[in-house]
């Protein structure tokens, strides 16, 4: 079984003490069988004996299971934890151009809906176990009491599992359509959640999102579960129909072939119907197991396809950049994707590009000209399919990718906000942090303490101020904003153009402002204009002087 390979490949030696704790445990209570059996063909009762055994079985017995159960259940926790750790250190190592074709919903999907399925199930695996160890002693017990017996019983558990599996394997089936409708459906809560304000402007758009979107992927779910489950039920009552058709021919038909005493035929019926509880548990949980090894596939494969497109080193220590650098060259460098809703790729490039220290420059393009991918490229985000990234003269590769990605901040147009200053621990942190508040007009709404943000519900143009406050106080030698200003209002739009840009132009960082703003275009040193993936033209600018730049802030703010 997958599920039980998964444990034992995480920890062998755990998992072989836990299912001998299970063993011992089941034993006892097949030896707990003897001793009503014993009882039961003795005439005058149960010798002082026989009751010291009981009484000591029946402290042995929740021993020992909770034993198994403690350990199953800490084994599997742990398994999955490092599970859940390896994942999301294969998606932090994954080329964001991978993890950006693979979408949200299947890598969400993974950690929320998978996994919780698997450690669901392995909460029912000690019990799982104890009742198989308890089937395995109770045949050996009734194999002890009559091998006809145990012959009869075998060849209709050998029916009983080669039926059984017939059906599985289609209900498995359904079970994988049900979770590749789960991802979909992931897809569609989050279209749900992020579109209700649009869905509520439009009733016709809102009927058909649930009647021809969500209504036919959660219907499609409905029907592949109910299939699945329902076989899976049949099934395990197709099992009990047997082992009752089991128990009907020792008690009905063996008789009639060859006499058997009284006391022995007693024997054979508490046995058997001792074994049928645990028969029917290990059935009933088949449908979990049956989802479980679903996920687990699901997860494997997932992970397996994250490390097929690894080509960057697992976490470590963080790199020192360079703290002064001169040159960074782009020579040659080329990239191509498939762009949503057209047929050919789309192809950046080829892209020859010089920065330096201490200059601004405003890439600017139409929509889709590939502004976003080349700062991608820049960054070291995305890797080129051709030409080369030198800084310094040194070529960019696999090697000193993660190096070179620590001299960049971006704050990207669909940015991410963290809750706090996560990586940035250093004396003086809040203060620091306390002054970009105020620099920001954002100290009457968010306080900062220990590196944690008060509060983040805040409008898409203050949350952007938060996140170029984590930029700031990052201190990178080159800074990378994408259409930062374009949820700002026209003051504070100004104030970034003609204040901040500036300041941070003095302190010697190179600065990458993607913008449509033509109005502020002369706060650059060189204006960078792309159309279809290449370089139009590229004209250097008279940029104003801190001067100017602080006149033009006056006027407007007068």
């Amino acid at each position: 079984m997958k599920l039980l390979a998964f444990l034992i490949k995480h920890s062998p030696g755990s998992i072989a003490f836990a299912v001998l704790a299970g063993i011992i445990s089941g034993g006892s209570n097949i030896a707990l069988l003897g001793l009503f059996s014993q009882a039961l063909r003795t005439d005058g009762g149960p010798s002082p004996r026989g009751i010291l055994a009981f009484f000591g079985l029946c402290l042995f017995l929740p021993l020992t299971r909770f034993v198994s159960e403690a350990l199953l259940t800490r084994l599997a926790q742990g398994a999955f934890f490092r599970l859940r750790m390896q994942l999301s250190r294969q998606i932090l190592s994954a080329p964001l151009r991978h993890l950006e074709e693979l979408g949200s919903h299947r890598v969400m999907g993974a950690l929320t809906d998978n996994v919780p399925t698997i450690v669901n199930t392995l909460l029912v695996l000690p019990v799982l176990c104890i009742n198989i160890a308890i089937v395995v002693g109770g045949l050996i017990y009734l194999g002890w009491l009559s091998t006809i017996v145990l012959l009869i019983v075998l060849g209709f558990m050998a029916l009983g599992i080669t039926t059984y599996q017939l059906p599985v394997v289609r209900a498995m089936r359904h079970l994988n359509l049900a979770r590749d409708d789960s991802i979909a459906l992931y897809k569609h809560f989050r279209d749900l959640y992020g579109g209700a304000k649009e869905l509520k402007l439009h009733q016709s758009r809102r009927r058909a999102f649930l009647s021809e979107v969500l209504e036919g992927t959660a219907q499609s779910y409905r029907k592949h579960t109910v299939a699945g489950l329902t076989i899976f039920g049949a099934a395990s009552s197709w099992g009990q129909v047997l082992v009752f058709i089991v128990v009907g021919l020792i008690i009905f038909v063996l008789p009639s072939l060859r006499p058997i005493p009284q006391v022995a035929m007693i024997g054979y019926t508490v046995t058997l119907l001792y074994l049928m509880a645990p028969l029917q548990t290990i059935l009933d949980t088949a449908p979990n197991l049956g989802r479980a090894s679903v996920a687990l596939k699901n997860l494997e494969n997932f992970g397996l396809s994250l490390a097929v497109h690894s080509s960057e080193a697992d976490l470590g220590p963080a790199p020192e950049r360079c703290p002064d650098w001169h040159e960074l060259e782009l020579r040659g460098v080329m990239h191509t994707y498939r762009r949503e809703g057209e047929k050919e790729n789309f192809a950046l490039g080829p892209i020859d590009l010089t920065l330096h220290p201490g200059e601004v420059l405003v890439l600017a393009g139409g929509n889709g000209s590939g502004k976003t991918t080349l700062a991608k490229l820049l960054s070291g985000l995305y890797i080129p399919e051709a030409g080369r990234i030198l800084l310094d003269g040194k070529v960019i590769n696999d090697e000193n990718r993660e190096f070179y990605r620590q001299h960049f901040s971006m704050v990207f147009s669909d940015f991410h906000l963290f809750e706090s200053l996560l990586g940035l621990r250093s004396p003086g942190l809040d203060e620091s942090a306390r002054v970009y508040l105020r620099k920001l007009q954002l100290d009457h709404k968010v306080q900062v303490n220990e590196g944690v943000f008060s509060t983040t519900d805040l409008s898409q143009g203050q949350r952007k101020r938060l996140a170029l406050l984590t930029a700031y106080i990052e201190d990178r030698p080159i800074y990378v904003f994408d259409e930062w200003a374009a949820d700002q209002d026209p003051l504070f739009k100004r104030v970034f153009y003609y204040e901040l840009l500036p300041e941070l132009k003095a302190r010697g960082k190179t600065v990458i402002v993607i913008s449509h703003d033509d109005r502020y275009y002369d706060i650059a040193d060189r204006l960078i204009k792309l159309e279809y993936g290449k370089i139009e033209h590229a004209q250097h600018a008279q940029p104003l002087n801190a001067g100017e730049a602080g006149e033009r802030l006056l006027t407007v703010a007068i």
